[in-house]
């Protein structure tokens, strides 16, 4: 057995916390600054979490050992099936030439790629995530875009920038019902309180979407759509979570946000759509759009350069061309939908109370076998459990979806089990990177490192405020949910502002808040838009586009923060 120590360093936090530090700092420098590949990164950062969890925190050998075999079962599932499952289904739409159909759907909609990264990253993002959440809504935006012909680095940092405001309520809200059960607060306050938080989030991600696209033309002539976008998602969460019901927000917000776009592209087409960006020769991948071959595959995306953002009208004219001789019929639309009707319709029916009470009789509960750890005062860690959630995994959910698609687009079992295959050649450093990353959380939070982290910040007394958001970003960062994250400091920011004198209704959603800004930073995620685009080995590059934008975001949420605990925005604190 192992019962945590968490100043085992001079008997210091300060000391103790530098040294539990180190292999986030190996990890991110090795993704940053050196741009090694995120699985070798992942596995250098493995490394070196157990020899300061063994050497320094004097955890035995074998309960590090187990405690990242956990962790790496983990990464697998429920991580890992649910986006290999997206992925598959994905293919096979391509493969069967429908995500052509819905391509030419998307442009006919809108042929400004700014307002497609809208509709797309943004709106359709959120409602996966609200459905799923876990890395499903990166996967399935990313390769939606590279299909209307983004380049495929510009389409991974939209997918992960876009996944930020919609996280604290995703998978029917999982991180909020996480953060009631380890604080004792009631969830429904917590939600309301991240309902007044992560709306501001809400209201400036499409402005930097279209930014990301298109600079500052994007902004000039698209500002109305983002703002229009922007502004209905974060009225629409905000009213849901505090009103209503927080497992909705992000349903309610993303068909809301959704439809003002299209009335109002209905009566007003933006001026101009977004120019080309140049082809820049050994920049990254191309896209090859050829009219006679449908949509493009990851495993399509060929190495050596990289399209810019080029319109759709401007990718493939004879291809809309073509469409405009010879319309796409209302069946081929119809069936081009089904895969992502079928998965909304599938996540619905397993949100209804009887159905997902009858999937969670599968769902088992046991020790992980040989592991035994205490923590600091003895009580035994919740993480020694392991949960198989079978049935009501989102990724079974999406097996299942997929599984309806080869029906409704006529997929044989032969070609479905060779894009299955072709899925898993296509994510094989993916699946490297998530169990090596969720090996290391696992590891870090068994051994005393991550709770040294956040005891050494919670010891700022009233300056904890500012900090508070930090700590929920970090341990997002580290364990790439904000479920985990949650789990892991939801507790400890409650005791923090108890001891400061501040509100701990406040502070706990300031976590979950704080903690939607770190997934797009997270190794396991950086490793999932790498290998939906093509870009397995590219992680350090994406990471390096989405750090700034991170960090910019995380310093607002702070301010807020500081700000909601005084009297100027206290008033905001339910």
């Amino acid at each position: 057995m192992y019962q945590q120590v968490l100043d085992p360093l001079a008997h210091s936090l300060a000391w103790s916390s530098l040294v539990a530090a180190l292999p986030l700092l190996v990890l991110f420098a090795l993704l940053g600054v050196l741009r090694w590949a995120a699985w070798i990164a992942s596995l250098v950062a493995l490394g070196t979490a157990l020899i300061v969890a063994i050497w320094v925190y004097g955890m035995p050998v074998g309960q590090a050992l187990l405690a990242g075999s956990e962790g790496a079962a983990f990464g697998f599932f429920p991580i890992l099936w649910i986006v290999i499952n997206a992925i598959w289904l994905y293919n096979m739409t391509v493969a069967t030439g429908h995500f052509d159909v819905l391509r030419r759907s998307f442009a006919g909609l809108s042929d400004d790629q700014r307002v497609q990264a809208i509709l797309i990253a943004f709106c359709f993002g959120a409602l996966m995530e609200a459905l799923a959440g876990f890395g499903t809504p990166v996967a399935v935006t990313a390769v939606m875009l590279i299909a209307l012909g983004f380049a495929p680095m510009k389409s991974a940092v939209l997918a992960l920038t876009a996944n930020t405001a919609p996280v604290a309520f995703g998978a029917m809200a999982t991180p909020i019902v996480t953060l009631g059960a380890v604080t004792g607060h009631s969830a429904d306050t917590l939600g309301a309180m991240v309902g007044r938080q992560t709306p501001v989030l809400s209201v400036l991600v499409p402005l930097v979407l279209v930014f990301i696209v298109d600079r500052k033309n994007g902004i000039r002539q698209t500002w109305q759509v983002a703002v229009i976008c922007g502004v209905c998602f974060a009225l629409a969460q905000y009213a849901t979570a505090n009103f209503v019901s927080a497992p909705l927000a992000d349903v309610v917000a993303a068909l809301v946000s959704a439809s003002a776009v299209v009335v109002f592209l209905r009566v007003r087409r933006t001026a101009a759509p977004a120019t080309a960006d140049p082809a820049r020769v050994g920049a990254g991948a191309a896209v090859d759009i050829a009219p006679e071959a449908g949509a493009v595959a990851a495993a399509d995306i060929a190495p050596g350069r990289e399209a810019g953002a080029v319109p759709a009208t401007e990718i493939a004219p004879d291809d809309l061309a073509r469409r405009v001789q010879h319309p796409d019929s209302r069946r081929e639309i119809a069936r081009a939908y089904a895969p992502y009707l079928i998965i909304i319709a599938v996540f619905g029916l397993g949100q209804v109370g009887p159905i997902k009470t009858l999937l969670d009789h599968a769902t088992r509960k046991f020790a992980w076998p040989g592991l035994h750890l205490f923590n600091a005062k003895g009580a035994q860690l919740g993480s020694v459990t392991f949960t198989l959630n079978i049935l009501t995994s989102p990724g079974t959910q999406i097996l299942v979806a997929g599984l309806l698609t080869m029906a409704a687009l006529s997929v044989s079992i032969p070609k479905a089990l060779r894009a299955y295959g072709a899925t898993l050649r296509q994510l094989r450093w993916a699946i490297v990177t998530v169990l090596a990353v969720l090996a290391l959380a696992y590891v870090m939070n068994a051994s005393g490192q991550t709770i040294t982290l956040g005891a050494w910040l919670a010891g700022a007394g009233g300056v904890f405020a500012l900090l508070s958001p930090i700590l929920g970003w970090l341990g997002t960062a580290v364990t790439g949910s904000d479920t985990s994250s949650n789990s892991l400091f939801g507790a400890l920011q409650v005791a923090a502002a108890d001891k400061a004198g501040l509100s701990q209704t406040l502070l706990a959603a300031a976590n979950s808040s704080g903690g939607v800004l770190g997934k797009m930073i997270s190794p396991q995620n950086l490793a999932i838009a790498a290998a939906a685009v093509g870009l397995p080995g590219k992680e350090g590059d994406i990471f390096r586009r989405v750090l700034g934008w991170s960090l910019l975001f995380l310093a607002g949420m702070c301010v807020l923060v500081v700000l909601q605990s005084t009297p100027v925005l206290s008033w905001m604190v339910p």
